[in-house]
């Protein structure tokens, strides 16, 4: 009750910010009564921004979340990757949402790093820039020299950040809840799903030593590798709410003039993100989710650098096959592969049509591969296959959501740096080198021995168990439900329904587990 009455409050001035921004209802339809709700904030002093009537629904959408603040915006970026949710145009523009908000002040950034370690920022830093390079909704960075004479970038979370989130996140949780009891047509989104997901994901990018873990492994996976790089982390200077990375001298990938005068080719620049990516998400199974302009520098060697590690995606062995086999298969026109692939992997139920899913599938890919080479969208294409997921009751995979986000901003970045070059074509032969070499016969057999050698690894627990079991088989005796008995029995003087062989195996493993 008092949770509710705590909430209503906020949820008024909620609405009023999405109504003055006609994004009421965006979602789904919206209803009359939506209409008129929307109506009447207006009319009681919420003024309707310039502008408006020339805005796309996804691009109110995206003001009115930036406008309501960190919580909502980090909502608005895990909707675009939904387009089965909510749409792809209104996924596209929400993938545009910038996550920039105001500086805090820099006593605030300095307070924080002391309180983190225990010291004062001149026993950590020469040198600390009160002028902010970056300030986002969760955290700012500064410039600094370290006392042994590194220059770094420090980011620091945003004071009080954490207790906004958590009210915030319980606010929305209210609302999802309140929505799935009383909407029964809105239970499809999910919306409680979707906020738990997103508190999870928050809860992550708030603990700045996980960030750094990821930037540790990602660096590792590239080496010394001359054309993608990763900064070093300085863990001596990185706790919660303070992480400090090796400062990178470079410039945004975006910026086309100064790509121009430092002599780089972007035609060279896009084949080494396609590699990079492909590295990424095949080779490691672990790639950064989070590939916008602003992370990805250039440096005056040409090489591109990644840096903020706060979004990771990862991807098992099994996945990263049927990725590149179901790519493989949109690639060559192969539908029913296509089908067989989905149906194999679990990710559509086997009694859904193989030919039915085959035929939707090539509904989908066909605009698209039909297009020029430099408009094809492997994005654009896996966000269209998500969007039958509920006709054939295909589960949702957060792995891939967030792979297909990921591809659709590579994409974007490739465009502008070239726009007669395809990325996935430039990664295209190195896809189909990867799919002959992991997925011969001699690496399945490797790979069929590492998982024998890990359920060997496991036998002792096994063994171990199995000898608890039997000891309180030996104590106690065997329980059986009455309806165990009655069907062991033949069940009320019907025939039995278990051969002879079936009860023999029963008796048999019974003694064997008390002797």
């Amino acid at each position: 009750m008092l949770r509710g009455i705590r909430n209503i409050g906020r949820l008024v001035s909620i609405a009023c910010t999405l109504a003055r921004h006609d994004a009421l209802g965006i979602i789904e339809a919206p209803a009359p009564r939506t209409r008129k709700i929307g109506q009447f904030l207006l009319a009681i002093g919420t003024r309707e921004p310039p502008g408006l009537k020339e805005q796309r629904p996804g691009e109110r959408l995206a003001t009115a979340l930036q406008e309501l603040g960190p919580s909502f915006i980090k909502l608005g970026q895990a909707l675009s990757v939904r387009a089965d949710l909510v749409g792809e145009d209104i996924a596209d523009d929400l993938s545009t949402l910038q996550d920039d908000l105001p500086p805090f002040s820099a006593a605030k950034a300095r307070q924080a790093v002391e309180e983190e370690f225990g010291k004062q920022v001149a026993d950590l830093f020469s040198a600390f820039d009160d002028e902010p390079v970056a300030a986002a909704s969760i955290a700012q960075v500064h410039f600094a020299v370290t006392s042994d004479g590194d220059e770094v970038a420090v980011k620091v979370l945003r004071p009080g950040i954490e207790q906004a989130f958590a009210r915030d996140l319980d606010l929305l949780r209210w609302l999802a809840e309140t929505v799935e009891r009383h909407a029964p047509r809105m239970r499809r989104l999910r919306p409680v799903e979707i906020i738990d997901t997103l508190a999870k994901s928050v809860a992550e990018e708030m603990d700045l030593r996980l960030e750094a873990a990821a930037g540790t492994e990602l660096r590792n996976n590239f080496g010394n590798d001359p054309t993608f790089r990763i900064p070093a982390m300085d863990w001596t200077r990185t706790g919660r709410r303070v992480l400090t990375v090796e400062r990178i001298a470079g410039f945004p990938i975006d910026e086309i003039a100064r790509i121009e005068e430092a002599g780089h080719d972007t035609e060279t620049l896009v084949g080494a993100m396609a590699r990079a990516f492909f590295l990424q998400v095949f080779r490691d199974g672990f790639f950064h989710a989070d590939l916008h302009p602003g992370n990805l520098l250039v440096d005056q060697d040409g090489a591109v650098h990644a840096v903020d590690f706060g979004i990771m995606g990862r991807l098992d062995l099994q996945t990263r096959f049927y990725l590149a086999e179901m790519l493989s298969s949109f690639l060559a026109g192969d539908y029913l592969r296509v089908a067989d692939v989905h149906i194999r992997a679990g990710y559509v139920p086997a009694h859904q049509s193989r030919e039915a899913f085959a035929q939707a599938a090539r509904a989908i890919a066909e605009p698209i591969l039909g297009l020029p080479l430099r408009d094809i969208s492997l994005a654009r294409l896996l966000a269209q296959l998500f969007q039958i997921t509920e006709r054939f009751e295909m589960e949702t995979q957060p792995q891939l959501l967030l792979l297909q986000k990921t591809m659709l901003v590579a994409e974007g970045v490739s465009r502008k740096l070239c726009p007669e070059t395809n990325m996935w074509e430039l990664a295209r032969p190195l896809i189909e080198d990867w799919m002959e070499n992991e997925m011969s016969v001699e690496a399945r057999a490797a790979e069929m021995i590492d998982e024998a050698g890990r359920l060997i690894e496991r036998l002792p627990n096994l063994i171990s168990t199995l000898g608890e079991a039997a000891d309180q088989l030996s104590h106690d005796g065997l329980k059986l439900h009455p309806a165990t008995i009655e069907a062991l029995a033949g069940g009320r003087g019907s025939r039995s329904r278990w051969p002879f062989w079936a009860g023999a195996v029963v008796t048999a493993g019974v003694l064997i587990a008390v002797l």
